[in-house]
This record gives structure tokens, C-alpha cells and sequence, in this order.
């Protein structure tokens, strides 16, 4: 790390620009000099230096003025004043126009050597959370979101113009589309995106489970509450709540979440104390929310409240343009997670996924690409590694373990690797489906 320092010494005195030169060129830094603040400033204009070292008293420009000109230039640099005539005054100046530190003639070497030191372990924090964030932002980028056709360009365009806003927005589209990696887009595109994207399954919830979940609940609220808890409302401030499923919802939680959406405010459950939350609200549903008003199944005033702004995801078979674009996405998607070199797919093999009407969506997709890689020969993906119904005359020349393996592959992959749901869907119990994942050596690769 040190060698990657470099410093700036500014100082009109000639021996002592060379005793720090030699000081810390020996520790290995990277070291210029400069004789007046001037010279100091035109070579930070051309070049970039993670610690200047600045004596206060020089002809011309003195070390503060200089000081606050380097902060107007770049505001993070390491600026440590030096000086032979140090008062109170001058000190406090200095850290408060953003010194690092300050330190008097004559130096110990030492002691200057652990402050470059605490310097460059300073610069060294800044880069790590540089890097850190910029690993967030990417993954934030959401990859999966891949398409080339009309219909996903529309989308995105769709996306990229509601970011910014501060809408509701309610996302349709079939099972399988995509639309909770819309709600991630979209999130991760607007100004709340250092802020939590809270999601909430409302179909796979009671109504007392969700009204929990929403607002959360005070110790002691109803049987089991040990503790109070917050609610993903709660969670979800300054940043958005993504309800998927909200065609699912009661009644009784349309009432509820009407109220929240227009006041802002809620209680917890068995509490008394009203609780704030600035959060954006994002929704999806695989149903017609209009019809449903229309059936008085679903309320009007709360319809007219989340769909501010639609957004539909189109099917896949829609946008069969984007299969070879997807699947080329999804195959080294898996080959990099099981740590496989990247693999092609046989033409007529993409070429019958191209036909192929997809009724689960892109998720069928990625299903059947990762099954083909798990249970593949690991050198090209060919039609009878593809779960596809036309196919299975062709797999008839396969082993019986081949074809067991396969559809177990596809049965633990269908239910996320549930162990209890891939063994009832099988119709075997669950010793009988670890031995047979043990004897063909099967692995999940999303765990």
C-alpha cells in the first residue's frame, strides 16, 4: 500500500524538503517537493497526490491560503500543516479549513512516519468503501433485467422515466415475467436507492400474518409476540415498499393500507404510539385490478391510488427476440456459479427454445438452462438436455439413471431445493431423495 502513496512536500526551506524527501522515500512512498505554494498548486492541477505535507509560513501564498485552494481543487486530499511558529491560533485554523493535522519544527522522524502512515491507512479505508459501494451500485444495476426487443426496450424506457419520480406504480404482467426485477429497476434508479427496497409476498401471508408484517407488532400483542417488532413499513423509511401479489389482500388490508398510503403514519399492532414513514410504494399483479373493481373485489380509491403509473411485462413469447440473448445470459450465469468453463448451446437447440411458448416465463427459461448445465455433458447444451415436451422422444436412447437424475435435477430446482416439497411432488420420502442427490451428485447452486 505504501509504495501506491504519494506525497507532495511543500516548504521554501531546501533542507528541509530534503530531509522529508529522503525520509519517506525511504518508507517506500512516492515523493515530489515543491518550493512555494505556487509551483505546489500547478503540479496538483496535472497531477494527483494522496497526502501533501504544507509549511504555513512561505513567501507569497502562505500554507492556510493554500490549504483552503487545495480543498476548493479536491476536497478529499490529506492536507498536514507544518510549521516552525505554531500558535493556537493558526492550529485551529488550519483543522478548521480540513487539515489532517498539524505538526511543529523540529520533527521526529518517527512520529511523522506513523502520522503518513495513519494517513495512507485513511486513504486506504476511502478506496475499500469506494470499491464496497461500487459493488453495491452494481449489483443494484439488476443484471437479470436483459432484453433487446421493442417490447423491453419500451419497458425500460418506462422505467428510466418513472425512477425519478415518486409515484405509485403498479407492475402487471404474467407469473414469471420479471416484475419484482422491475420494482429492483426502478428502485435502483431512483434517488432512494441508499435506502432499503423492502418486499413483501402479500399472497403467501394471512391477513393477520400481513398486518403484522406491514406495521409490526408491541411485545406482547397476541400469542407469540415476545418482542416487539418492526414492520416493513417501519423498515422501509426514506426508502420503498414493493407489494407483490396486492390483488391477494383483504378487504379489511385494502381499508388499512388506503389509510397508511394516504396519511403516511400507522401503529403497530397492540400499540398506541403513531408511527412515520417516508417510503415509496411499488406493486405487482398477475390480475386484472380493474376488472376486479369493476366486481367490487377490489377497492376503486385504493386502485386509483397505487396506479398512478402503470407498467406492464410483456410474456415471453412476446418478445421471442430476446430468447437467444437470455439464454446466452442465463448459461453463463450458472456456468460461473458452479465454476464450469462457458459452455454454447447447439443451434437447433436454441432454435427449438425460440419456438417453444415458455408459459412460466423467463423463470421456466432459467430453470431449464440450469437444469441443462447441472445434468449436462458440460460441452455444448443440446436438445435432450432441454425439459422441453417435443424432446422427450429424443432422450429415449438415455439411461434410466440418466433420466431419473434429469428429473430430479428438474423437481429440486422447480421448488428452490425444498427438500419435503421435492420429495412429496416425487411421491418418495425425503432419505430416498437425499440418497438419490448423494448418488448423482446433485447441487444447488443458488445456495
Amino acid at each position: 500500500m505504501n509504495k501506491k502513496i504519494s506525497i507532495l512536500i511543500v516548504d521554501d526551506e531546501e533542507s528541509v524538503r530534503e530531509s522529508l524527501y529522503d525520509w519517506f522515500i525511504e518508507d517506500g512512498y512516492r515523493v515530489e517537493c515543491a518550493e512555494n505554494a505556487k509551483t505546489a498548486l500547478s503540479k496538483l492541477e496535472s497531477q494527483n497526490f494522496d497526502i501533501i505535507l504544507a509549511d504555513i509560513k512561505m513567501p507569497g501564498m502562505d500554507g492556510l491560503e493554500m490549504l483552503r485552494r487545495i480543498k476548493l481543487l479536491k476536497k478529499d486530499s490529506i492536507v498536514i500543516v507544518i510549521t516552525a511558529f505554531a500558535t493556537v491560533d493558526t492550529a485551529v485554523q488550519a483543522l478548521k479549513d480540513g487539515a489532517f493535522d498539524y505538526v511543529t519544527k523540529p520533527f521526529d522522524p518517527d512520529d511523522l512516519s506513523h502520522l503518513i502512515r495513519n494517513a495512507a491507512k485513511q486513504i486506504s479505508l476511502a478506496q475499500e468503501n469506494e470499491t464496497l459501494k461500487e459493488r453495491v451500485v452494481s449489483l443494484e444495476n439488476v443484471d437479470d433485467l436483459v432484453g433487446i426487443s421493442e417490447a423491453m426496450k419500451k419497458v425500460l424506457r418506462e422505467v428510466e422515466s418513472v425512477a425519478q419520480s415518486n409515484s405509485s406504480v403498479i407492475i402487471t404482467g404474467e407469473s414469471g415475467t420479471g416484475k419484482e426485477l422491475i420494482a429492483k429497476a426502478i428502485h435502483s434508479n431512483s434517488s432512494r436507492k441508499y435506502f432499503p427496497l423492502v418486499s413483501v409476498h402479500c399472497g403467501a401471508l394471512t391477513e393477520s400474518l400481513l398486518e403484522s408484517e406491514l406495521f409490526g407488532h408491541e411485545k406482547g400483542a397476541f400469542t407469540g409476540a415476545m418482542y416487539n417488532r418492526k414492520g416493513r413499513f417501519e423498515m422501509a423509511d426514506s426508502g420503498t415498499i414493493f407489494l407483490d401479489e396486492i390483488a391477494t389482500i383483504s378487504s379489511k388490508m385494502q381499508v388499512e393500507l388506503l389509510r397508511v398510503l394516504e396519511s403516511k403514519t400507522f401503529m403497530r399492532v397492540g400499540g398506541n404510539k403513531e408511527i412515520s414513514s417516508d417510503f415509496r410504494v411499488l406493486c405487482a399483479t398477475n390480475r386484472n385490478l380493474k376488472q376486479m373493481v369493476e366486481e367490487g373485489t377490489f377497492r376503486e380509491d385504493l386502485y386509483y391510488r397505487l396506479n398512478v403509473v402503470n407498467i406492464h411485462v410483456p410474456p415471453l413469447r412476446d418478445r421471442a427476440g430476446d430468447i437467444p440473448i437470455l439464454t446466452e445470459y442465463f448459461i453463463k450465469k450458472y456456468c460461473v456459479s458452479m465454476n464450469k468453463p462457458v459452455i454454447p448451446i447447439d443451434s437447433s437447440a436454441l432454435k427449438r427454445l425460440e419456438e417453444f411458448d415458455f408459459p412460466g416465463n423467463i423463470r421456466e427459461l432459467e430453470n431449464m438452462i440450469e437444469r441443462a448445465i447441472v445434468i449436462g455433458n458440460g460441452k455444448k447444451i443440446t436438445l435432450k438436455d432441454l425439459p422441453i415436451e417435443k424432446n422427450i422422444l429424443n432422450i429415449s436412447a438415455e439411461s434410466l439413471d440418466e433420466q431419473e437424475k434429469g428429473h430430479i435435477a428438474q423437481i429440486l430446482i422447480k421448488y428452490d431445493w425444498n427438500i419435503s416439497r421435492s420429495a412429496k411432488a416425487l411421491q418418495v420420502d425425503r432419505v430416498t431423495l437425499y440418497n438419490k442427490i448423494k448418488k448423482y451428485n446433485l447441487k444447488s447452486f443458488n445456495k
